[in-house]
């Protein structure tokens, strides 16, 4: 049994802005069902709903302050959860990285390093708990600062570093390496320093023992410059202890078996009921109600990221084609608009929802045919599982996670049973077009896609899973 303390700033559900607090409301609670003693820490702010007791635990000195610990659970799980109590940098309301307007909190270097350096005395067992840690496995540039101190230390526990997004990294102006009493040895090109910033994220990529990101493709796509920020060479100069395990899914939450919020659950010996969830989707948002017609869903944050662009260039032409197109997702403001003059002009084909609907969402899981992906970058993606889960075939482009999650509808992959969707190269239109009409095509072939759907139904995207890559890798450090 490995003793790991788990470094995160998010966890869902005790407070999400993003994928970060999946994977740490998750993963920490698959490895505790695989019998390791999992200790999850982050701040105490004011947004965190808790489930249950909180209780006093301690409290540790560092750079002059008295800081809090105090101790709950996990809801449904024995995960302790450590919580670093310092109202003066985490009691406000609003969310963990910026104000109710959208700004950085102007304090985050501060708040993050404190957080950083609690994390490292807990690890240490200066918390004097009686439990020093194994294993620390640090997540983004909120807890980077974290490998680089324990690096300064005699007997150290082994190190982890999982990137989530390499585009967010923590940069600070240089001076604040005095506020934040960063250690002299840890400042210089090959440390903290980035172009005369101080990177939190460098910390991580630096100092840790493994580095791992969310997906084997992505672990390859952050060591070019196109996905590097900059920070490609020292990835390639670590990249032999750098891996890339995909994240897992809730598969209690996702399963088309059990799901309360569709209209009539199915598995993948009963896939005729999935045709109900269509009807249902098809009334709902009012497009004609048509069994043979195949209906392609869409959920995301509406940001050129998730290539939302190349979809609008494909509209027109999608609209002449026989489908039905539906879409739930809000970013740029451009987007929704163009968006939504599209569904004005084609309203028996195109129905679009503003914002984020958990039920609706559900529901374009099961009633859709098809679920379109066609991502710019995704380090892991978790819609191109779930439908595939709910026999709802994904079309996604080539990158991260989504390549490494399905595995297109060729000839050789359909015969022996493994093509799970339709995968495209580029990043255009033209390329997207193309794997529509591929899509269109199998779908036209019903025995195939039966065939496609019950290989993409069977396949596994559990913590489990993944719960068991990471404990392989802690065993081998």
């Amino acid at each position: 049994m490995k003793k790991i303390l788990f470094v995160t700033s998010e966890a869902h559900p005790l407070i999400k802005t993003g994928g970060l607090a999946d994977v740490s409301g998750s993963l920490p609670k698959a490895l505790a069902e695989l019998s390791q003693d999992v200790r999850l820490v982050m701040p105490n702010y004011q947004a965190l709903k808790i489930h249950g007791d909180v209780r006093f635990l301690c409290s540790v000195r560092v750079d002059n302050r008295d800081v809090n610990i105090l101790e709950t659970r996990m809801p449904d799980s024995a995960v302790i959860v450590w919580l670093v109590d310092y109202p003066e940098f985490f009691s406000f309301p609003g969310n963990p990285y910026h104000d109710e307007h959208g700004n950085d909190w102007p304090n985050n270097a501060e708040r993050f390093a404190l957080f950083c350096r609690i994390a490292a005395e807990i690890a240490m067992d200066r918390a004097q708990q009686n439990w020093k840690a194994d294993i620390v496995h640090c997540n983004d540039w909120q807890s980077g600062l974290v490998p680089a101190l324990l690096s300064l230390e005699h007997d150290r526990p082994a190190t982890v570093f999982t990137i989530h997004n390499m585009a967010y990294q923590g940069l600070f102006p240089a001076t604040s390496t005095v506020t934040l009493n960063i250690p002299g040895q840890l400042w210089q090109p090959y440390g903290l320093e980035f172009h005369n910033m101080l990177s939190f994220i460098k910390g991580g990529l630096v100092y840790a023992d493994r580095i791992t990101t969310v997906s084997p493709t992505y672990a390859r796509e952050i060591q070019t410059p196109a996905l590097g920020y900059g920070l490609e060479g020292l990835l390639t100069y670590r990249k032999d202890v750098l891996s890339g395990i995909i994240n897992g899914i809730d598969t209690e939450l996702w399963n088309s078996e059990t799901d309360p919020y569709i209209e009539r659950c199915y598995k993948a010996e009963s896939l005729k009921d999935k045709q109900l969830n269509k009807t249902a989707l098809q009334k709902k948002l009012s497009l004609p109600a048509d069994k043979k017609i195949p209906v392609i869903g869409l959920i995301s944050r509406l940001v050129e990221q998730k290539g939302i662009d190349l979809l609008i260039d494909c509209l027109s032409e999608m609209a002449a084609m026989p489908m039905q197109f539906v879409l739930l997702g809000s970013g740029d403001k451009t987007f929704e608009q163009k968006l939504l003059d599209f569904a004005q002009l084609y309203p028996e084909k195109i129905a679009i929802t503003i914002g984020y609907d958990e039920s609706l969402a559900h529901l374009i899981e099961a009633g859709a045919d098809i679920f379109l992906m066609p991502s710019r970058f995704e380090p892991c993606g978790l819609n191109q599982m779930y439908s595939q889960r709910y026999g709802t075939l994904p079309i996604v482009r080539k990158t991260g996670g989504l390549a490494d999650s399905v595995v297109d509808a060729v000839p050789e992959t359909i015969s022996n049973n493994t093509a799970t969707g339709i995968v495209f190269n580029d990043a255009n239109p033209g390329s997207l077009m193309e794997a529509l009409k591929r899509a269109l095509i199998l779908y036209s072939m019903p025995e195939i896609w039966k065939k496609l759907q019950i290989n993409a139904m069977k396949k596994d995207f559990s913590w489990q899973h993944s719960a068991e890559q990471y404990l392989e890798l802690y065993q081998g450090m």
